[in-house]
């Protein structure tokens, strides 16, 4: 969220949800969104919580049905009808997109700590 410059957009909030192991699992804060799925944007309220979790998000029934959206697991998407046909959305792929790159620091390379030991023992 620093890197998009969201934090001022999320509040605090506490829910309890039930994962797909029956865990239950509290939120810590949330934030609406705008979402952009085959042409259709519609604001969305996220949940954070802090877990290890395998997906980036999971969508409620009546987000899947106010989008007109039938999902599919198998291929991970979306289809979308909308005025030009049925669109899909590759969740998975397409759905998170930063376009500021934060430059890494570059690691020091094994030539480079080697001629640091060598000139530290003379």
């Amino acid at each position: 969220m620093e890197q998009l410059g969201l934090q001022d957009q999320i509040v605090p909030a506490s829910q309890v949800l039930n994962g797909f192991n029956m865990a239950s699992e509290t939120t810590k804060r949330e934030i609406i969104l705008p979402v952009n799925a085959a042409g259709t944007i519609q604001d969305t309220k996220f949940h954070v919580i802090e877990a290890d979790i395998r997906y980036n998000a999971r969508l409620g029934r009546p987000w899947i049905h106010n989008m007109r959206a039938v999902p599919s697991t198998l291929q991970e998407m979306m289809n979308f009808l909308t005025e030009e046909g049925v669109k899909e959305q590759h969740t998975a792929k397409e759905m998170f997109a930063i376009e500021e790159v934060v430059p890494i620091p570059e690691p020091l390379t094994s030539e480079k700590s080697s001629t640091k030991g060598k000139q530290a023992s003379k």
